[in-house]
């Protein structure tokens, strides 16, 4: 495990590889403790290094075996576990190079580079896992045709996967087989996968659109094969959708899907062989929500579309993370949208954005979707350079309009095809097709944080015009303490008394492009004129872009877009704003321990949108669902008080609930279906729409018999989890919620994935002695630290999925995640690290919590042996 975060890397000081490898040439003698790794690189010294320049590859833990060059031994080289330095090499440009070295999969829990969990040998090479298996230059810039060579015991390993295509297999003797596999496009190290071990799968085939057969297989664990059949549909939609909107083709014989239980991350793009994390491949509907089935959708086709935005056309280096991950977000999201409601995806969308993301760019982890600097790369796989980087690619297609935007993306892939290509390369492919500079814009990729729009407007009514002016603002980050005005796409709408928009006929002011304002500079006007009547202003219309906005609208205003705007984004929008505002208030009313109060006009708005039949479920319950009690924290932004908040929430919950009570009933009783569960966008709707419902409800009769008829009757996991989660929050001492849980216990108790949810609803339960049943729950057969997913099920959801449990005044839940977090360190880093970043938020709260917190860093940062990856978060939490 490396433990030195001395060395920073940074973007001004990249420089090519002095050797390239042409050619790689890979031999796995598979054994589980002792498996032996042959590597022959054809390396070729680049025009203009010097001969005495020493040939560098870097390792990890790994053991040599031999070297040679030319069929001949080295001598003068220099090998640690960690690095090995050859000097001497020959004069000619072009040689041979092979390493052997022994490597243990079995004991290998960090789960990258080679591994072996479950009887099965997975890799995860991304970011840097390949090193774990063989010296190499382990960097995205040096790309290589792989032919890999798999031999293993064929009892144990009937199934041996590389990428490319499959060149001969064959028995050997001993009861052992090989399989050799070749891929013809040049990739770098971090796409190299294998995978051999006992599987199950299923088969099909997709035809090209220039007539290709595809031969598609999915692996699974042995009595699964059945619930990969949702994902192999998603895979074959996702291909010929990419086909049908991005002329982009697959371009080997065949392509691999394999899902493993143990996996630090959703899924790995590896080419021609996608690696997934079985919570992204499996699913019926006893044992998978709805959002696991748009889930298993979204990371399906955000894999198969790497295979041209992150394999095909890779990243230089890692600071251009974003260049593949942005771009291939977007391109899940826009997929996405297509399958579903696109209104509802893009409030999902957001959502998550805010959750994750604007947290993110608002504390001491805050750095630009392109970082200038690192000191451990696997902390840079976060929610600004994946999700923030997709909204960069929305606003690049909103500013240039949506037919330069493919032209410039058809330009990308031509150009750029085989290469490991910068954010300078990809935006000029878009100046080279608009003829304009995008040098302003460009600066979204190289500042964090997160602008702040704010807005003034006044209508004349005697001259019929109306005056709005924009200004933006973007405060200090880590590292940067000016900001420079952004470009920023703001698109709106004025709206009459009639609920419909104003056409726009004349205006002053530069940056009017359509339906958008384009904000350059620090504060911007327009003047609209011939406009007959005042107008209500609907700005930032789906989210054009990622940006706070600070809107002074009237509450008769806000009750008006909520009902009258045309943009379904803005429309929810303004009701989550009318929730969030009253909630907050009340907030400041708990803490000077005054009566709260509440206008009944929300909760008459809310019951008008129940009974709209005009829109879509998902919408409709998206609507009706309460900000989130991390939201309110968010818009607080100080002094914050978990318990405060929760308590307002549930406050106005219950107020709502009490006002709707009988039309709440009337409508979660017309949503009962005896129709068969079907996972689509109509059918999610429904039960997302009847949760919510149930949810009121609960609040309203403080009865769980309702609940627990939904938990016995539910013929699919949606519904039954929903009930089962209202049970365990708010009846946990009833009867109903233990027998609940017991017979859901009973029920999928050998089900895992199942069973993380059965986890996730107690760690999430809002109580005093959260963590008094965390602690219980770690001592269940069933739990494991050493199973990612489980761990994330139980720790992630209890430290990041509940504020009031998690944040305990008297700190001892810290002192207990401060134990956890060295202790899964000491195996898993990347594990231990993403877990620690729940806790980035630490310097929002009130005093006494935040002592506790920054007590327990302080501890985590002065640990012994602490790796790289805990360090670096921890470091960088406490600046």
């Amino acid at each position: 495990m490396r433990t030195d975060t001395g060395h920073v890397f940074r973007l001004e000081d990249y420089r090519p590889s002095d050797y390239l490898i042409r050619k790689t040439e890979l031999d796995f003698q598979l054994v589980p403790e002792k498996t032996i790794v042959t590597a022959r690189l054809t390396i070729e010294r680049r025009d203009g290094v010097s001969l005495a320049t020493p040939l560098i590859l870097d390792g990890d833990e790994l053991e040599l075996v031999s070297l040679h060059i030319n069929g001949q031994p080295v001598s003068d080289y220099t090998a640690t576990p960690e690095l090995l330095t050859i000097r001497s090499l020959p004069q000619q440009s072009a040689f041979t190079l092979e390493i052997v070295t022994r490597i243990n999969p079995t004991t290998n829990r960090q789960l990258m580079g080679l591994y072996r969990s479950s009887n099965i040998y997975t890799t995860q090479c991304e970011a840097e896992g390949f090193r774990r298996i063989t010296y190499f230059p382990d960097r995205p810039d040096v790309l290589s045709v792989y032919t890999v060579r798999l031999e293993a015991d064929k009892q144990a390993a009937p199934i041996l996967l590389s990428n490319g295509n499959l060149e001969a297999s064959g028995d050997l003797a001993n009861g052992r087989h090989f399989a050799l596999w070749h891929d013809p496009h040049p990739k770098p190290s971090y796409l190299f996968a294998l995978v051999a071990g006992d599987l199950g799968s299923i088969s099909d085939q997709f035809t090209t659109m220039s007539g290709k057969q595809v031969a598609l297989n999915i692996y699974v664990e042995h009595g699964n094969e059945d619930r990969a059949t949702y994902a192999m549909d998603a895979l074959k939609r996702s291909m010929r959708w990419d086909e049908e909107v991005y002329g982009r083709e697959y371009d080997l014989d065949i392509f691999n899907i394999v899902a493993v239980s143990d996996f630090n991350m959703g899924a790995m793009e590896n080419k021609g062989l996608n690696i997934f994390n079985d919570k992204y491949v499996l699913a019926d509907p006893q044992t998978a929500t709805d959002t696991d089935y748009a889930g298993i959708e979204a990371v399906i086709a955000h894999e198969y579309f790497h295979n041209w935005t992150g394999n095909r056309i890779t990243c230089r280096d890692w600071f251009q993370l974003c260049l593949k991950e942005g771009l291939t977000v977007y391109r899940d999201h826009e997929f996405s949208s297509d399958m579903r409601s696109r209104a509802v995806h893009r409030i999902d969308e957001v959502k998550i954005l805010k959750a994750q993301q604007f947290p993110e760019d608002g504390g001491p982890l805050a750095h630009p979707v392109r970082p200038k600097e690192y000191r451990e790369i696997n902390n840079f796989y976060t929610a600004t350079v994946y999700e923030k980087g997709s909204e960069l690619i929305r606003m690049l297609r909103t500013i240039i309009g949506d037919a330069p935007f493919y032209k410039g993306l058809d330009l990308y892939f031509s150009r750029h095809d085989g290469d490991a290509a910068t954010i300078e390369d990809f935006i000029k492919c878009f100046e080279d097709v608009t003829g304009r500079s995008l040098a302003h814009f460009a600066l979204w990729y190289d500042q964090a944080g997160t602008p702040l729009v704010t807005v003034s407007s006044d209508y004349d009514a005697a001259s019929r015009s109306l005056r709005l002016t924009l200004g933006q603002k973007t405060d200090p980050t880590p590292g940067q303490s000016h900001k420079q005005p952004m470009h920023i796409p703001v698109k709106f709408g004025l709206i009459g008394a009639n609920g419909k928009d104003i056409a726009v006929s004349s205006h002053e002011g530069a940056g009017l492009e359509g339906d958008v304002l384009h904000l350059r500079e620090a504060s911007q006007s327009w003047t609209f004129h011939n406009i007959a009547e005042k107008p209500v202003l609907s700005l930032l219309r789906g989210f054009s872009a990622p940006v706070h906005l600070s809107q002074q609208l009237s509450r008769g205003e806000q009750l008006f877009l909520a009902r009258h705007d045309s943009d379904a984004f803005g429309r929810w929008q303004v009701i989550h704003q009318l929730m969030s505002t009253a909630i907050m208030s009340n907030v400041e009313k708990l803490r000077l321990q005054e009566p709260v109060t509440f206008d009944p006009a929300l909760a008459e708005l809310l019951a008008e949108l129940v009974q709209d039949e005009t829109l879509d479920h998902a919408f409709r319950a998206l609507c009706l669902s309460l900000p989130e009690e991390a939201d309110i924290a968010r818009e607080i932004g100080s002094n914050i008080d978990p318990d405060l908040i929760r308590s307002s929430r549930e406050a106005l919950l219950s107020v709502i609930a009490a006002q709707n009570a009988a039309l709440f009933a009337k409508t979660y009783a017309s949503l009962q279906d005896n129709a068969a569960f079907t996972p689509d966008a109509e059918g999610a709707g429904k039960r997302a729409l009847k949760a919510v419902l149930l949810s009121y409800l609960a609040a309203s009769d403080n009865d769980p018999a309702r609940i627990y008829a939904q938990f016995n009757d539910a013929d699919n996991m949606t519904d039954k989890i929903a009930a089962l989660t209202l049970l365990v929050h708010r009846f946990y001492s009833h009867d109903n919620a233990t027998q609940a849980l017991a017979q859901f216990e009973k029920d999928y108790g050998n089900v895992p994935l199942a069973m993380d949810k059965w986890f996730g609803v107690q760690a999430r339960r809002p109580a005093p002695d959260a963590l008094e049943t965390v602690q219980q729950l770690m001592q269940h057969p069933l739990f494991s630290l050493d199973n990612p997913n489980r761990t994330r099920a139980l720790l992630g959801a209890f430290a990041a999925g509940n504020p009031t449990g998690f944040n305990r005044p008297d700190g001892k839940t810290y002192a207990f995640f401060t134990n956890l977090i060295l202790t899964i360190d000491r195996e898993n880093p990347q594990l231990a690290s993403r877990l620690l970043t729940s806790l980035r938020s630490w310097k929002t709260l009130e005093p006494a919590r935040r002592e506790h917190l920054k007590t327990a860093l302080e501890t985590i940062a002065q640990a012994e042996n602490l790796s790289a990856d805990v360090r670096d978060i921890t470091e960088r939490m406490l600046a």
